[in-house]
């Protein structure tokens, strides 16, 4: 388990990565935070210096998504897409994640889970790879700062929206 400034890494089996924030803000503000593309390309960006050119989500069940996102600083593009597999509103979403060019093998499984409790959201991410050896690689690559970077920016966004 690591501990990122505000984010929570744990290992709930050998092939599973799960990410806990806690986010001051109702979780219908969370979901639409993390499914509407005009707000996901402003915080889904990983550590600073990189922008998201193509944000594209059709949020229904068989929908997908891409997004390609830029290094400002030399113009290098890495791109990713999934198809949602489970929609709940605004407590659950499902999909498949595959980069444009993998970086670790097959295609993996994200679950995501909002649960509020007195307008605080509680949002995990659990990612489920099709290896231990693919999960301990994405663990290897430093991953969490992005990650923690991106869910930083969100609280950012959410803060004047729960206002």
């Amino acid at each position: 388990m690591k501990n990122t400034g505000n984010l929570k890494v744990t290992t709930p089996s050998g092939r599973e990565i799960a990410m806990t924030r806690i986010f001051n803000a109702p979780r219908r503000l969370v979901f639409d935070a993390v499914t509407k593309p005009e707000l996901v390309k402003h915080w889904l960006l990983g550590p600073p210096g990189w922008s998201m050119p193509v944000c594209e989500i059709d949020l229904r069940v068989g929908g997908a998504y891409r997004y390609v996102w830029r290094r400002d600083s030399t113009g290098t593009q890495m791109g990713v897409r999934g198809v949602y597999r489970e929609i709940v509103l605004p407590e659950r979403v499902v999909c498949t994640e595959q980069f444009d060019e993998p970086w670790y093998p097959g295609e993996s499984l994200i679950t995501t889970t909002l649960v509020e409790q007195r307008g605080i959201t509680t949002f995990t991410c659990t990612i489920l790879y099709v290896s231990q050896e693919a999960r301990d690689g994405v663990l290897k690559s430093g991953m969490e700062q992005g990650v923690a970077a991106s869910y930083d920016r969100l609280a950012g966004i959410l803060a004047p929206l729960s206002a």
